[in-house]
C-alpha cells in the first residue's frame, strides 16, 4: 500500500506501463452514468463524464440527469397525478363536495392532461404478465371511452435498435468497456435499476426481482416473473398461481365499476410455494409493489402471506386472503369489501 501511495508500485510494475489521465470515463450523464461516476469518485478515482443531448427542432435541450429527470419518470408522474386529480374532482361531488363555477374553471384548465388520455397511444409492453395486460387493456377501454384510443399489446419483443448486448457482468465485447442503464439489450429500462447497476458494477444487480409500475389510469405494478416466463422456466406443473379480482372501497360512493382491479401471485411449488411473481392492477400500485418487492427479496412464501394480518380496508390486503387458483377455474369476483 505504501508503494502504491508513493507511486513506486507503478515503476515496479514496469517503466513502460501506460499512464492514463482518468481512471474511468462515463459516456452519458443519466441516472446510471451519474450513479457510477459518483460512486467511483467517492472511492478516490478520477472520473470524467461525457454528456450531450441533441436539441429538438425547436432548440430545446437539457443538462445532466438524462431521460428520468427531464422527459421520463418525473414529468410522467406529475402528469399522471394531474389526471388522477381530475378523476378525484369528479368523485368528490358524489362524496358531498361542492365547487364554485370559478373553481371548476380553474380545475378544468389544470386537467388538460385528462383529455390527452383519449388520444394517447398506450403500448402494453410484452415483458409484463398476459393476464394483467388483458385486464389493463379492459380498464383502458372502459376508462377512456374514446374512439381515438389506440392500445397495442406486443406479442413479440419490440425492436431494440441501438441497444448494446452485454454479458451477465454488463461487459461488452470490448473487455474494458461496460454498459448499464437503458442502452442494455433485454434489460429493464428503469431509473432505479440503472442507479443500482452503476453503483454496484462490481457486485452484480438482480434483474429478476425488479419492482416496477406502469402509471396508466388504472396503475399496474409487478415484481418477478410474468406467468408466461415462469411457466417457461419452472414448468406449469411446478407452479401454483393464485389470483383475484377486487374493488377498492373508495370506488363504491362514486359508483365506479366493481371488480375492475386484479391481483395475482405466482408460486414455486418445489420451493415451499415461494412467490416468484407478483402482479397488482389497482390504485397506488407503486406504493403497494415497493413493499412486496422487499418481501420477495427476502424470499416470501404463500404461507407467510396467508399468516400476515391485512390492514382493512385496503387494496393490498387482498394478497393476504387469496385462495382461488387458476388451475381450479374458480370464481375470482368479489361481492363485498
Amino acid at each position: 500500500m505504501k508503494a502504491h501511495k508513493d507511486g513506486v508500485l507503478q515503476k515496479l510494475l514496469g517503466e513502460g506501463s501506460e499512464v492514463f489521465d482518468y481512471d474511468l470515463i462515463v459516456i452519458g450523464g443519466g441516472s446510471g452514468g451519474l450513479a457510477c461516476s459518483k460512486e467511483a469518485a467517492a472511492l478516490g478515482k478520477k472520473v470524467m463524464v461525457l454528456d450531450y443531448v441533441v436539441p429538438t427542432p425547436k432548440g430545446t435541450t437539457w443538462g445532466l440527469g438524462g431521460t428520468c429527470v427531464n422527459v421520463g419518470c418525473i414529468p410522467k408522474k406529475l402528469m399522471h397525478q394531474t389526471a388522477l386529480l381530475g378523476t378525484a374532482v369528479e368523485d368528490a361531488r358524489k362524496f358531498g363536495w361542492e365547487f364554485s363555477d370559478q373553481g371548476e374553471s380553474y380545475i378544468q384548465h389544470g386537467r388538460k392532461y385528462e383529455a390527452l388520455h383519449g388520444t394517447q397511444r398506450y403500448m402494453i409492453n410484452w415483458l409484463f404478465d398476459m393476464d394483467c395486460r388483458k385486464e389493463l387493456h379492459h380498464n383502458l377501454i372502459l376508462g377512456l371511452r374514446s374512439p381515438n384510443a389506440n392500445i397495442e399489446s406486443f406479442s413479440d419483443p419490440p425492436s431494440r435498435n441501438g441497444k448494446i448486448p452485454v454479458n451477465d457482468e454488463e461487459q461488452t465485447n470490448v473487455p474494458h468497456i461496460y454498459a448499464i442503464g437503458d442502452i442494455l439489450e433485454g434489460k429493464w429500462e428503469l431509473t432505479p435499476v440503472a442507479i443500482q447497476a452503476g453503483k454496484l458494477l462490481a457486485r452484480r444487480c438482480d434483474y429478476v426481482n425488479v419492482p416496477t409500475t406502469v402509471f396508466t389510469p388504472m396503475e399496474y405494478g409487478s415484481c418477478g416473473y410474468p406467468e408466461e416466463k415462469a411457466v417457461e422456466i419452472y414448468g406449469q406443473e411446478n407452479l401454483e398461481i393464485y389470483h383475484s379480482l377486487f374493488w377498492p372501497l373508495e370506488f363504491t360512493v362514486p359508483g365506479r365499476d366493481n371488480n375492475r382491479c386484479y391481483a395475482k401471485i405466482i408460486c414455486n411449488k418445489l420451493d415451499n410455494e415461494r412467490v416468484i411473481g407478483f402482479h397488482y392492477l389497482g390504485p397506488n400500485a407503486g406504493e403497494v409493489t415497493q413493499g412486496f418487492g422487499a418481501a420477495m427479496k427476502c424470499g416470501i412464501t404463500k404461507d407467510q402471506l396467508d399468516n400476515t394480518i391485512g390492514i382493512h380496508p385496503t387494496c393490498a390486503e387482498i394478497f393476504t386472503t387469496m385462495e382461488v387458483t387458476k388451475s381450479s377455474g374458480g370464481d375470482i369476483t368479489q361481492s363485498g369489501c
